[in-house]
This record gives C-alpha cells, structure tokens and sequence, in this order.
C-alpha cells in the first residue's frame, strides 16, 4: 500500500524503503522497489509449485485482507470497479461474500491448510520459522523440509479448489442462460 509519505518522498526524487526493522525482520527481493521474498515466491522460483498456485495464494491473500481487514489492494491506475464505488452497506456485504469465500476454502483445506495459509501469507514467516512453530520436536533442517512440502501441497490444493469454483460458477451460469 502506499502512503502519503511515500508519494511525496518519491516526487521528491527521495525513495523510502523498508524500516529498519522491517529490513531486520523479512528478507528482500534485490529488484526495485524492493518486495517481501515471500515463502509463495520461494516455492515458484524453486519450482515446486506453478503461477496458478501462487496466483491462488494472491487470491485468498486478497480476500483474507478485505474480509479481516476491510483493506482493498487496487491496481496502480484504478479503473471505474464496483469495488471501490459503494456505500457502507454494499461495501459490508462485499467484505461478507470474501469472508465466505475464506470459509469455503477453510472447509474445502480443513483447518492445517488455513493455519499454513495464515503463516506463509498473513504474518509472512519463513519455512524455518514454521518449522520452529509447527514442529519443535524436529531439527531445523528437517522442520523446514517438512513444512515446505505441506506448504506446496496446500497451495496446489487452493489452486485446484479454485479451479472447481471457477467451471462450478461457470456452468450455473450456462444453466442459467439455458432456461431463459
């Protein structure tokens, strides 16, 4: 997201980064502008998973923002969307329809898969500090292997799971044109 300190910093030709807190506390890509190195992006770039699933993560990243946190990430040059247009009311109900999309994945994933959802999107952990919180009994090393296996595994899951929503609300509307 960006703040008003960050758009007068870059039109002064000043780019502000991450706090050094921040940088203390996640690793960075090297590009500009600099971007969390997220465990969804360590797994596409080790090719343990493919940009379906990770467009998946996005999605209920998106949806988990927007239901929790009333947050609607919009793209850079925001076009005229029924997102960004409603009252109080319409803008509730829309954060309801996310929230029941999360509820539809976490009965689709059951509980562990939404528990790993939440380390690797929401609070951005790494494998080895999942492996800490999910199995202390375990060496580092085997701890992280474990968990970036479920991980990939859960995202191919939301991927797939996705999948079905779409071509089930793609053949209701098909239906649908069929009666009329």
């Amino acid at each position: 997201m960006t703040t008003s300190s960050s758009i007068a910093g870059a039109r002064s030709g000043v780019l502000l980064g991450p706090t050094p807190e921040r940088l203390a506390r996640s690793v960075f890509t090297g590009g500009a502008p600099l971007r969390v190195l997220t465990t969804v992006q360590a797994l596409l770039n080790a090719g343990d998973i493919g940009q379906d699933a990770a467009n998946a993560a996005e999605r209920w990243y998106r949806d988990w923002m927007f239901a929790r946190e009333g947050v609607v990430d919009c793209a850079p040059a925001p076009q005229a969307e029924s997102t960004t247009r409603h009252d109080a009311v319409s803008w509730q109900l829309v954060r309801g329809r996310a929230s029941a999309r999360l509820t539809d994945v976490r009965a689709a994933l059951g509980g562990c898969g939404e528990v790993r959802l939440c380390l690797m999107m929401v609070r951005e952990l790494s494998f080895s500090q999942m492996g800490k919180i999910l199995f202390p009994h375990l060496s580092e090393a085997r701890a992280r292997l474990k968990v970036s296996a479920q991980c990939a595994m859960v995202l191919e899951q939301l991927e797939s799971f996705y999948a079905t929503a779409r071509q089930r609300h793609g053949s209701e509307k098909s239906s649908d044109k069929k009666e009329f």
